[in-house]
């Protein structure tokens, strides 16, 4: 079964209060590491950035396919699997941001969680992008349609990248090679 390569959904814009992009959330943001006990994948979602300032409720309120919008180096710290989990947990459609953490860039690949890089986002006016927004990703083109009016550019998927999205992780993928 091929999952769609345009995604539609709701958008949450990581924002401080005052109004500012969220540069290097790390992965303790993400998933706390109180939390670290959970191994029930489905159980993870409801702790998804309730260590983020002003996002402790985020998990309460997400629906399956938003997608979160960050500023730079989202992800970084750890190796911390978890808190790519989470956000599959919670049937996050995508995650944009500005750059991510290597580490967790690589994991959110390989468990086929959709990552789309947008250079220069930070260096977007205030107020482009708004939680509530609706957001329309290609991931072969890159393209990224804003309220169905704005287009930007991001970073298509590469064609390793296609495949282990499309195979659905990386250890289906691994299997289909095998085939």
């Amino acid at each position: 079964m091929r999952r769609p390569t345009k995604i539609i959904g709701q958008l949450w814009v990581l924002l401080d209060s005052e109004g500012q992009w969220i540069d290097d959330i790390d992965t303790d943001m993400i998933f706390h590491n109180r939390y670290l006990h959970i191994t029930d994948i489905d159980a993870m979602g409801q702790y998804a950035l309730d260590n983020l300032k002003g996002w402790e409720t985020f998990a309460q309120q997400a629906k399956p396919g938003d997608m979160i919008m960050a500023g730079k180096n989202f992800g970084a710290g750890s190796s911390r699997q978890q808190a790519v989990d989470c956000f599959r947990a919670l049937g996050i459609g995508a995650l944009v941001a500005e750059s991510f953490g290597a580490i967790y860039k690589r994991n959110a690949i390989n468990s086929g969680l959709p990552i789309v890089v947008v250079p220069e986002l930070t260096k977007m006016p205030p107020g482009t992008f708004n939680t509530g927004d609706a957001l329309m990703i290609d991931l072969v083109t890159g393209e990224l349609l804003l309220n169905g009016e704005l287009t930007f550019r991001g970073e298509p998927f590469s064609r390793v990248q296609m495949d282990i999205y499309q195979a659905g992780n990386l250890f289906e993928y691994g299997r289909q090679l095998e085939q």
